[in-house]
């Protein structure tokens, strides 16, 4: 059962991301057939997100660069979890690659916002 704490602070989360935040999606792509070979199969999956800029004294020029985003993604009805190797799609047409996942799951159950951290060129 979940923390009702947890569970308030995922519907803060998801009141502010759909108040200040933007459409944008979430690609995918699965693995080729092993057997046929082939290109993977690209899916989105619609998310609402918020992109910030990291704050300055976090940006060292190899884990964390000047271009790089943090974006801030509902957990509420997302169909996946965002990981290392998706792309985020912001609204503005800027794909940001997934290169670090935070789910900010604090009991181990719900999911109240991830934080991504997303780069422009891998």
């Amino acid at each position: 059962m979940s923390n009702p704490l947890y569970t308030r602070l995922q519907a803060t989360a998801k009141r502010l991301i759909e108040k200040y935040g933007q459409a944008g999606n979430i690609r995918r792509i699965a693995p080729p057939d092993p057997v046929t070979g082939g290109d993977g199969t690209p899916t989105d999956y619609p998310v609402k997100l918020v992109p910030m800029t990291y704050d300055q004294r976090y940006v060292d020029g190899s884990n964390v660069r000047a271009s790089d985003r943090q974006l801030y993604i509902s957990s509420v009805g997302l169909a996946i979890k965002p990981t290392v190797g998706d792309q985020a799609v912001t609204a503005d047409g800027v794909t940001y690659h997934i290169i670090a996942a935070d789910p900010n799951n604090y009991d181990g159950i719900t999911d109240v916002v991830f934080i991504v951290q997303g780069r422009t060129n891998p």
